[in-house]
């Protein structure tokens, strides 16, 4: 498994690469063609955002990921309206910065359901001009230093986002892609680096359907994703991937029954691995609204595979 520091805070800290965990990642300017037209971001002046109360740190090294979040809360609003995009980005800030405890807003921008696109943390929209420096986040627990973050108003499990919200995320996503030499294959989803449910299964689901529009705006060639991602497993989650999942629990020392239900004491022992590795658990907004404890995805699996199973194959056969 990687060797890293998974005991690193979210609250403005350096943080460190996903590599380990989601392969070699390396972006080709060739892959991305500049020249994709900014989109309409609004400051952080224009939405009258806070001081953040703490340096923002500009890292000299572009993105590696792009990744997609969903807020939650807000939810899923029918006011479309520009006024209220820049209440909801004064809204996640003082969540930020009040219950989190982080310098200010965690994303580097904020992508409401009417398409209005706001700048989150401070200094991201100069930096994203600039197209060779990185603004620090706290959107992805312990890979910040790796990603650039949107958040998209709303909660994507069982609904789809709006047009205008799609719209937006394919320009700002494409403007973003352009600016930095990232390819579309590095378009992510939170669940890609940490065990939660963010950006809702609705919402990463049409993951590679945006990272085709994007490449279509970039001029690119169709993505192509070789390898799966871990599977999100959730208490209550039944099937062979959860008997898989507890057979590893059980080499690792948890008496855990292999019968393919994610009960109880399975998710106490993912739980269990999660602390011991001090891996951050309050990583998501989703976590305001819906208990993420012992959740198995992206962060945990390699945690819980011996030194004797490949972990390329164990995906390919969890996908399967």
């Amino acid at each position: 498994m990687a060797d890293f520091d998974r005991r690193t805070a979210l609250k403005g800290g350096l943080t460190v690469s996903a590599v380990g965990l989601l392969g070699t990642a390396t972006t080709s300017a060739a892959d991305a063609a500049p020249g994709v037209a900014e989109p309409k971001i609004y400051g952080t002046a224009a939405w009258s955002a806070r001081p953040p109360n703490g340096a923002i740190e500009v890292q000299n090294h572009k993105p590696t990921y792009i990744v997609v979040h969903h807020t939650v809360d807000p939810g899923n609003v029918t006011d479309y309206t520009l006024e209220h995009a820049f209440w909801a980005s004064r809204s996640i800030q003082n969540f930020h910065m009040d219950t989190r405890g982080w310098i200010d807003t965690g994303q580097q921008f904020t992508n409401s359901r009417g398409g209005h696109i706001t700048e989150g943390r401070h200094r991201s929209l100069e930096i994203l001009r600039g197209g060779t420096q990185h603004v620090l986040g706290a959107n992805v627990g312990n890979n910040n230093s790796t990603c650039i973050g949107i958040e998209n108003e709303g909660l994507y499990s069982k609904e789809d986002v709006t047009p205008a919200l799609w719209d937006s995320l394919v320009k700002l996503v494409a403007y973003i892609a352009s600016q930095y030499g990232i390819s579309p294959e590095f378009i992510k989803g939170h669940r890609d680096f940490n065990s939660t449910e963010c950006p809702g299964t609705v919402l990463y689901n049409r993951l590679p359907e945006l990272r085709t529009e994007v490449g279509k705006l970039l001029g690119a060639a169709s993505p192509k994703v070789d390898l799966p991602e871990w599977p999100l497993l959730k208490p209550g989650d039944t099937g062979p991937r959860v008997r898989t999942a507890q057979e590893l629990l059980r080499a690792r020392g948890f008496a855990v029954p292999v019968d393919g239900l994610f009960g109880q004491s399975t998710k106490d022992a993912v739980a269990a691995v999660a602390a011991r590795n001090g891996l951050e658990r309050d990583t998501c907004g989703a976590t305001a609204a819906t208990d993420e404890t012992g959740f198995l995805g992206s962060d945990v699996w390699p945690l819980i595979v011996g030194s004797g199973t490949d972990p390329r194959a164990l995906k390919a056969r969890l996908a399967g």
